[in-house]
């Protein structure tokens, strides 16, 4: 199998496969059940209401039992905006969790020294309006939060159909709020006492929203009600307050499932992409992939999915706990008590063997009875297991590996008749070690996974410390192996030729490193490798490039393969494991190539590590081999 298609398949094995993080594997099989495992339940399982069809409608006494009294003006307030105090109309999400209308979004400007990834939507940005964040925001984070704009539409259905019904019952409320500038501490500028009084037809919900529509009601401000009935023979029913907040709440209940798990949104959380999941169940997907599984965008996200870097959306999960407070504690209970089952257990089988990145493939020639058991035992899983690096341990207790390491999926294996395997896997993710055991001999941990920061701190990081960067046009362009200059001929004691006048600056030490954008960082690594390998220097060599492919143009990728080839010694490369953003891994890169071209000091690959072979077993065409030395 080729390295390249080897990639392929196993990126999607990735996306689809199950399990593929370095979460609990031996717990899934006795996890309790969830919500989206009872699709085939009765109706009176105790399913979710949102599963009621619209063919069988809930009794009357069903939906008593699950709808909250709400005051109308906090009913109103959930669905107006922040900004200019309207109801929502196109509503957007922010990175930061707040939520305005389309209309409400500030001028754009260009961001200044962000050059990864330089995707069009990223380069303009603006200041987030709300006083508490007031962070730069880019414009490819922002789309239209389609739960809330759903939701929204579905209020303002209900509201205009009541209003129609309130002209036959002759329904009337005076409405009163407060004057906004005696609000602000100044003596407003009007005398008259019924300019901020009006007799709205309708009841108090119909009232205080069309107060909103029109702009005389401020988000924080509260309203007083009088009503002014005539009396009618009977009026129709539900056509009080109650009913309309109760006909919303049914209406919107559909909208506020997770698309994943199908219950109730518990901790949503709103993609740059508009669409809205449990924390929890985004967390499940980017193990699996960096898609979103609706639209099939990439997520630009931090897959840590902290409160800090990834908040919640506040909009949603202020109505959702408005509304449904009751099953909100109740998926809090399930989902802590299935945290609580599933720490119980180690969830990784670790191979302390050799150093592996996400991304490149490792080949392992499996023999030690333990490790066989281990392999066996992960194919009939989710083909993973963690790769770790062996260490001298310092005191009695202490783990001979190094605690970080790389989940590896197993994509082709070869056996033999006398137990032994050839295996070739692919890296997945990273992730550290917090606890460790032992199961049949081999070494089992529970583990955390770690990822990058999201694109806003990585941008943010560039924006600090490098220098203020030169425009497209005096931008040397990126030379590639087929683009670089015939380089002169070294002498065997003269230094590595250097790029010509021509060339971008060339770094000298590590202060240098530090002030260049990401672009200029993977110019100059990129650039290092094309002379490398027109100098066909010895780890650059055809069979290495079948192995590991051809040098990336992708900064993300880059590192993982230059340290794959590069012969450093391997407690240098583990540095990689440890970085959180695509900027830190590249300055490593290229103070590896600093101190290569200053000290021109060779290191030689270790073949064997505790019994097991990992030099790579290929045959020219690219397919796994036993190797006969």
């Amino acid at each position: 199998m080729s390295s390249e298609g080897t990639s392929q398949a196993a990126a999607t094995d990735f996306a689809s496969g199950p399990g593929s993080g370095p979460g609990p594997r031996q717990s899934r099989a006795s996890d309790p059940p969830t919500d989206s495992d009872s699709d085939h339940e009765p109706p009176d399982s105790g399913r979710q209401p949102s599963q009621v069809t619209q063919s069988q409608p809930p009794s009357p006494s069903a939906n008593t039992s699950r709808h909250r009294d709400v005051a109308p003006r906090d009913f109103v307030r959930l669905f107006q905006c922040q900004i200019c105090s309207l109801p929502l109309d196109e509503p957007i999400s922010l990175p930061c969790g707040k939520s305005l209308c389309r209309r409400c979004l500030p001028g754009t400007h260009m961001r200044a020294n962000i050059t990864y990834p330089a995707a069009p939507e990223r380069l303009r940005g603006f200041k987030c309006p709300f006083e508490d964040c007031g962070k730069e925001h880019a414009i490819g984070d922002c789309a239209v939060d389609v739960v809330l704009n759903k939701t929204a539409q579905h209020v303002r259905e209900e509201i205009e159909r009541f209003k129609n019904e309130s002209c036959t019952t002759e329904l009337a409320t005076k409405v009163m709020w407060p004057d906004p500038w005696a609000a602000a501490g100044v003596s407003s500028m009007r005398d008259d006492a019924e300019a901020y009084t009006k007799v709205i037809p309708g009841g108090k919900v119909i009232a205080t929203y069309r107060l909103a529509e029109e702009g005389d009601l401020s988000y924080e401000a509260d309203v007083y009600y009088d009503e002014i009935t005539s009396a009618t023979p009977s009026p129709p029913p539900d056509s009080d307050d109650t009913g309309l907040v109760r006909k919303a709440q049914d209406a919107t209940r559909v909208e506020m499932d997770c698309q994943v798990c199908y219950a109730l949104f518990y901790d949503p959380l709103t993609t740059s992409c508009g669409h809205t999941f449990c924390r929890s169940c985004l967390h499940r997907i980017l193990d699996h992939s960096r898609y979103c599984p609706i639209c099939r965008r990439p997520l630009a996200i931090s897959p840590l999915l902290s409160q800090t870097s990834s908040p919640s959306n506040q909009t949603i999960k202020r109505i959702i706990e408005t509304f449904w407070l009751e099953e909100v504690n109740a998926r809090k209970e399930a989902l802590d008590a299935e945290r609580v089952a599933q720490m119980q257990d180690y969830d990784l089988a670790l191979f302390v063997c050799t150093l592996s990145f996400p991304q490149m493939p490792t080949f392992l020639h499996i023999f030690e009875p333990r490790y066989r058991l281990m392999i066996r035992r992960a194919l009939e899983g989710d083909h993973t297991f963690g790769m770790v690096i062996p260490k001298r341990p310092q005191y009695p207790g202490d783990a001979n590996f190094h605690d970080l390491g790389t989940l590896l999926r197993i994509v082709n294996v070869q056996f033999f008749p006398d137990g032994r395997s050839l295996i070739e896997t692919v890296g997945l993710s990273r992730f550290r070690v917090l606890e460790h055991s032992y199961l049949d001999g081999y070494i089992v941990g529970k583990t955390e996974r770690i990822d990058d920061v999201s694109l806003e701190d990585e941008e943010a990081a560039e924006a600090a410390e490098a220098t203020p960067i030169e425009t497209d046009d005096q931008q040397p362009p990126l030379q590639t192996m087929d683009t670089v200059k015939e380089p002169t001929e070294p002498t065997p004691t003269s230094p590595l030729p250097r790029s010509d006048s021509s060339s971008p600056h060339m770094p000298t030490s590590i202060t240098e490193i530090d002030s260049m954008s990401t672009q200029s960082l993977m110019h100059h690594a990129s650039s290092f490798v094309a002379r490398m390998r027109q100098q066909s220097v010895p780890w650059l060599t055809e069979r290495m490039l079948t192995i590991y492919g051809e040098c990336p143009e992708d900064p993300a990728i880059f590192p993982w393969w230059f340290a794959s080839m590069l012969p450093v010694k391997d407690i240098e490369k583990y540095r990689l494991l440890g970085t959180s953003s695509v900027r830190e891994r590249l300055k490593i890169c290229c103070t590896w190539i600093v101190e290569w071209e200053t000290s021109r000091c060779y290191c030689t690959k270790h073949k064997t590590v505790l019994g097991i072979d990992v030099i790579p077993l290929l045959t020219p065409t690219g397919r796994l081999r036993l190797d006969d030395s």
